[in-house]
């Protein structure tokens, strides 16, 4: 079985659902094989990592708008901007981890998860510690298909050409 990044190849005649890949894993997240868990590790660093350097970013811009002297009004509702649209960004982002998300709400919600990220980040850091993002909720839907394809096979026994045949 070949792999390329982390997804095994799907082998010819096999039958039956094959697992959703993740970002940053492929379908690693299955058997927690081939570097399940430095990948994990990985991706925890990396997204406090990036949640840290755009903190960083976000503070030289809160000394940009004290220089600018705008007053302490805009000041405050720069600042609540970001921390409420960073509270529901993590809030979205986590909750897509567990069930699928409405796609015309999130279309809708893009501009909002934009201005948000350090949420959205910060969710992806704390769910990494535990899991691979979204392993749930995507290891529920593969083991729901693989039942169902297990029961459609079992109702499918017998030796069709050994049917009777009816008159």
């Amino acid at each position: 079985m070949s792999e390329k990044n982390g997804t095994p190849a799907h082998p010819t005649g096999s039958t039956g659902p094959r697992p959703e890949p993740l970002r940053f894993f492929g379908t690693t997240w299955v058997d927690h094989d081939h570097g399940y868990t430095a990948r994990r590790i990985g991706v925890a660093i990396g997204s406090f990592v990036t949640t840290a350097v755009s903190c960083l970013v976000l503070r030289f811009a809160y000394q940009g708008i004290e220089i600018a002297a705008i007053g302490s009004f805009v000041t405050v509702l720069v600042v609540a901007m970001f921390a409420i649209c960073s509270a529901l960004a993590f809030r979205h982002t986590w909750d897509g981890f567990t069930k699928r998300p409405d796609p015309d709400r999130h279309a809708s919600l893009r501009g909002l998860l934009a201005i948000g990220f350090v949420g959205s980040l910060l969710a992806y850091f704390f769910r990494s510690l535990t899991e691979a993002p979204g392993e749930k909720l995507h290891r529920e839907e593969y083991e729901t298909a693989r039942e169902q394809h297990e029961s459609r096979t079992t109702r499918r026994t017998g030796n069709p050409a050994k049917k009777r045949r009816r008159p």
